[in-house]
């Protein structure tokens, strides 16, 4: 008979969360602080531009479009990014990715008369977008610009236009499909299970003035799942090969948008981004092997190779700028929680009611980690930076690095309650530039105008 051996009995015990290990609250802040951006100390940057301060890294934008570029030509090739200006148009962020060979992806008049005063040709936009006013259209059509179109009653605008100026525009049909691993983006474009895609494929060659050269879809954002994009391809190339068989236009691209992850946490997921987040190699894995598989005897059918386009926005900018804030008042709230008033709120970093951003301290901090509330400088109960972090300790006058940001908030931010502040780019020799000043009263006060019976002595009771 064998012998049973028992374990030797060992009292129960409370182990604490570690600081700079991952629990409930993500990632703890702990020693983890960051003093420098791409080499200029944070502390010289606020002393010179203030605080609430947006930190662009020019290096770190670069070098986030050149990997992407890579990673996709070395395993399909022609491939064109066109760079989302909604995600952030600044001129400088545009401008840095134009230098780097980007085009331009714009959804409305405002960001294409944006990307004309850069420079961009009209031939290096797409225009995206359900709104295309005839005049923008007049424009983009004279100017060579790629449109997609999105709906019925811009299809027959857009083939009023290009009749009475006597063009033959070349056109891109936006689609909207079910793939199964994300949610359907229905009110974009024409949907190719109903068969409304085919209908307007059919209208677009039946006109003598508008030419089917491209198709788009853009199947969501924040997509964690790369096996949406195979299935996005397969269905875009099905269609074209439909179409084509029926000699309703021969595609020359194919658009597969954007909606890559960045390395943001998206609230209730319990597992940290750096680990839910795909690497951009399995994106290109899912697209381009199946957009070869799928096409490989297109060539020898004497029909061109399709150029493939991307449109990402958040995986190339989202962690190339960062928003650095001060405490201004601390609170203990009425559960025990520790609370901090901070400078900046919702109104310049939109993307709070969605992500757990990343907050590190710029000095190393000194006593235990305690759950922590992290507020906004509005009088509104909704302006909350961080609703549960580990952090310990701040006084006034301490600085949280806030990352990343900079995907939308530079284009959805509010002039709400606070002035919006200075935005700084750090090129790659360390030297900083304004790319944004910050606001002052003239300029809220240079768009309003006071009728001339206001304008006089107020009375006031005594």
């Amino acid at each position: 008979m064998t012998k049973k051996l028992l374990k030797t009995w060992q009292k129960p015990s409370i182990t604490p969360h570690q600081l700079g290990t991952l629990n409930k609250f993500g990632r703890p802040i702990g020693t983890d602080y960051v003093d420098k951006i791409d080499g200029v100390a944070v502390e010289d940057l606020l002393r010179e531009y203030g605080s609430p301060l947006f930190v662009i890294s020019e290096k770190r934008l670069r070098d986030n479009v050149r990997q992407l570029k890579r990673t996709f030509e070395s395993r399909y090739q022609p491939v064109i990014h066109a760079w989302s200006y909604k995600t952030n148009y600044l001129n400088a962020v545009c401008a840095t990715l134009h230098q780097e060979g980007s085009w331009a992806e714009v959804v409305s008049a405002f960001e294409y008369e944006k990307a004309r005063s850069l420079g961009v040709p009209g031939s290096r936009i797409l225009f995206n977008g359900p709104h295309k006013p005839r005049a923008i259209l007049e424009r983009c059509v004279a100017e060579g610009a790629q449109i997609h179109i999105d709906n019925l009653d811009e299809l027959h605008l857009l083939n009023s236009v290009a009749r009475e100026l006597d063009k033959v525009t070349a056109v891109t049909l936006r689609l909207n499909l079910e793939t199964g691993y994300t949610e359907e983006w229905s009110r974009f474009g024409f949907n190719l299970e109903s068969g409304a895609a085919l209908d307007a494929a059919i209208q677009i060659s039946n006109s003598s003035h508008l030419k089917l050269s491209g198709l788009h879809s853009h199947i969501g954002t924040f997509i964690l799942d790369a096996r949406a994009y195979q299935v996005q391809v397969e269905k875009m190339i099905e269609f074209m090969e439909s179409i084509e068989q029926q000699n309703y236009a021969v595609i020359e691209s194919l658009d597969i948008g954007g909606g890559f992850a960045s390395q943001n946490a998206v609230q209730g997921l319990y597992l940290p981004a750096e680990q839910v987040v795909p690497p951009m190699t399995q994106y290109a894995d899912a697209i381009c092997s199946t957009l070869l598989k799928k096409t490989a005897n297109r060539e020898a059918q004497g029909k061109p190779r399709l150029t493939l386009i991307l449109e990402s926005g958040r995986a190339v900018i989202d962690d190339a700028e960062v928003l650095v804030s001060s405490v201004v008042a601390s609170k203990r709230l009425p559960d025990g929680r520790a609370s901090y008033v901070m400078d900046a709120g919702v109104n310049l970093l939109f993307t709070a009611f969605w992500y757990d951003h990343r907050v590190r301290p710029t000095r190393p901090l000194q006593g235990g980690a305690e759950e922590t509330v992290l507020y906004g400088p509005l009088c509104m109960n909704i302006d909350i930076i961080r609703q549960s972090i580990s952090m310990q300790p701040l006084s006034v006058g301490d600085s949280l690095v806030i990352s990343p940001v900079g995907a939308y908030n530079n284009t959805q931010w509010m002039q709400f309650i606070e002035y919006r502040p200075n935005v700084v780019m750090v090129d790659e020799k360390e030297q900083v530039s304004v790319v944004r000043r910050n606001e002052t009263l003239t300029d809220i006060n240079e768009f309003e105008s006071l009728p001339a019976h206001l304008n006089g002595s107020f009375k006031f009771s005594e």
